[in-house]
């Protein structure tokens, strides 16, 4: 399948959930009314799009209806979905060389999954890539990380379980640097439960990294499970407020049908998606693309 294929099959929850409640209202209602506009809006918040991402959008909506003389419900559809492929752009993460890419996100969401992803991408487009097992508090999470790594086909630099974390990342960075690596990427912790620990911990690693490698480019990726819905944004917020993220990696979709949650967090944090997990093979990470995007729950 093509790509556009691969992400409409992965969005199909989600455009059930969307696109069809939309069609009903289209057909329900041909001309448009003030109770088209605030049915909309129940649909965006009920596919997670968010109370604040979604009036802004249907406000966005109605000015461009009025500005645009948009009389009936087929057309403002068609509007509606040029207003949030705007919303969210496509924005393709930057490779710098070197870069150090922290991922981070709390357990669950698909983060060692998504590491061994992005290391494979990375290295199909010709960069040198090294992984960090820097979340040694999980159980097992180093020994997962190795699995994704030699799938990926990349070196890992990992220590015992309960080693200190920073420690594990200046020896990663130490070989990235060695072996001329363009890509340092960091598993980190990812437990929320004690938000001041998460937080030092995460700054103990910027540190080191700040120290040991001031050449490199840092871009945190945060990972957020599409399924988890509004908790989703909240994740979003604390981690935004603990690191600096360069964007997001929304995975599967294709378990849920709200995957609006993308929409909230692009509206009321600014971050963008920089890639969509869209299956469980090593090839199956995919850099965002709006317009295929929102095409696929529409």
């Amino acid at each position: 399948m093509g790509l556009f294929d691969r992400i409409k099959q992965s969005m199909g929850k989600t455009r059930a959930n969307v696109s069809d409640r939309i069609d009903q209202l289209v057909d329900s209602s041909p001309v448009i009314d003030e109770g088209f506009f605030d049915d909309l809006t129940d649909i965006l918040i009920m596919a997670d799009a968010g109370v604040k991402t979604s009036e802004m959008i249907v406000s966005k909506l109605r000015e461009k209806c009025k500005a645009e003389n948009i009389k009936t419900t087929g057309p403002a559809r068609e509007a509606l979905k040029a207003i949030v492929v705007e919303l969210m752009g496509s924005e393709p993460m930057r490779l710098e060389s070197p870069m150090v890419v922290p991922v981070i996100g709390v357990n669950g969401v698909g983060k060692t999954t998504s590491i061994g992803k992005l290391a494979s991408r990375m290295k199909t487009v010709g960069r040198r890539v090294v992984i960090c097992a820097g979340d040694t508090f999980r159980a097992a999470a180093a020994d997962q990380l190795t699995v994704w790594a030699d799938r990926a086909g990349v070196p890992l630099v990992k220590q015992y379980e309960g080693a200190d974390a920073a420690a594990v990342v200046y020896d990663a960075v130490q070989l990235a640097k060695g072996r001329h690596a363009d890509v340092l990427i960091i598993d980190t912790a990812g437990r929320l439960h004690n938000k001041a620990h998460l937080m030092e911990e995460l700054k103990k690693i910027s540190r080191v990294v700040e120290r040991e490698f001031p050449e490199a480019a840092v871009k945190g990726l945060l990972v957020i499970d599409a399924t988890t819905g509004q908790n989703g944004l909240v994740q979003a917020q604390v981690f935004k407020d603990a690191a600096a993220l360069d964007g997001i990696i929304l995975t599967k979709l294709d378990g849920t049908a709200k995957g609006g949650i993308a929409l909230a967090i692009r509206g009321e944090l600014g971050l963008p998606v920089r890639y969509i997990g869209i299956g469980e093979g090593l090839d199956d990470l995919e850099p965002f693309d709006a317009k295929a995007f929102v095409d696929a729950i529409f």
